[in-house]
Formats: C-alpha cells, sequence, structure tokens
C-alpha cells in the first residue's frame, strides 16, 4: 500500500503559502500561521499539496477523508492495471493436437486481457535442433496473429526459447 506523504497542519515548513478553500477557489498568498488559523475556523485540515511551487500551495480539506479517497483511487487505479503474465510451456517433439490445444489456452488467455509467454524447453539433445522449437513458437504466433501480437520476438535462454505476446492486433490494444 503506497503511503501518502502530505505535510499537514503544524508540520507545514514554509513561511508562506498559496490557499485554496474547500470550493477549489483561491485565498491567495498568506503565512501559514494565518492559513492554520483559516483552517481552524472552517475546522478542516491545511494540506500542502504542491511542496516544489512557489510559494507552496495548501489546500483546507478535511485530511481523513482526502487520504481515504486518494488510497481508493490508487487501489482502483492498480486494480485496472493489473494484467497477468501466463505461461504456456511446451518441448519441440509436441504433436499438432496439443499445440491446437495450446494455441486455443492462449487464445483464452489473451481474451482475458493476459500476457501470454510461449516456451519450449528443451531436455538432452533435443538442444541441438533449436530451429524445430523456434518453428513450434512461430507456428503459434502465427496461429494466434488475429488475437495478439509479437511483443518480445523469440529469443533462446539456456535451454529455453521464449516469445512474449500481448493481446491486440497490428499494434493496437483490445478493449
Amino acid at each position: 500500500m503506497a503511503r501518502l506523504n502530505y505535510r499537514v497542519n503544524q508540520n507545514i515548513k514554509a513561511r508562506e503559502v498559496r490557499v485554496i478553500d474547500q470550493t477549489g477557489e483561491q485565498l491567495g498568498v498568506m503565512p501559514t500561521s494565518e492559513a492554520l488559523e483559516a483552517a481552524n475556523r472552517s475546522g478542516l485540515d491545511l494540506v500542502e499539496v504542491a511542496p516544489a511551487a512557489n510559494p507552496p500551495v495548501a489546500k483546507l480539506l478535511n485530511f481523513k477523508q482526502f487520504a481515504f479517497e486518494r488510497k481508493k483511487q490508487e487501489k482502483e487505479a492498480r486494480k485496472s492495471t493489473r494484467a497477468g503474465l501466463k505461461e504456456i510451456r511446451m518441448r519441440p517433439n509436441i504433436g499438432e493436437a496439443d499445440l491446437a490445444i495450446r494455441a486455443k489456452r492462449a487464445r483464452e488467455f489473451l481474451e482475458e486481457g493476459n500476457q501470454v509467454k510461449l516456451t519450449v524447453v528443451f531436455r538432452g539433445r533435443e538442444i541441438t535442433h533449436p530451429d524445430i522449437g523456434l518453428e513450434k513458437i512461430n507456428g503459434l504466433t502465427r496461429a494466434l496473429a488475429d488475437d495478439a501480437r509479437l511483443e518480445r520476438a523469440p529469443m533462446k535462454k539456456g535451454r529455453m526459447i521464449t516469445a512474449t505476446l500481448v493481446p491486440g492486433k497490428n499494434g493496437q490494444g483490445k478493449d
């Protein structure tokens, strides 16, 4: 959980602040002590929202409510950007029927909005024929071309060849 780092009330170090009230109207630049008095009169907190500005900008608002709303927004943003990475593993000597099942499963993952990592794992002497594994990945990529685009081209890492597909077609994301 992200921590909110705002200076509130007595923790504001600037001598002067530009004050904005709860309706968004500017009250102008005033000494911090005067701004704190205005916050106390209205029963609100003085929250420094733009410390880098000259002079810093402070708002009159209910800080607990502000923090709650901010955390809620961050949680929603994280939830909406959460796209998983699913992996489809196979061997270079996989049969055509099994390859069709892998393609169907990859298509389901892509329709859910997940990225798909295609992996061909080599064992023993299979590593002497990386072209066969590359052929399998290219075949799956062609089969999924209408649902996905290639984000990371096939590359060899040790005893594996991997490629990554993302939802969408021709560089456009899926809506």
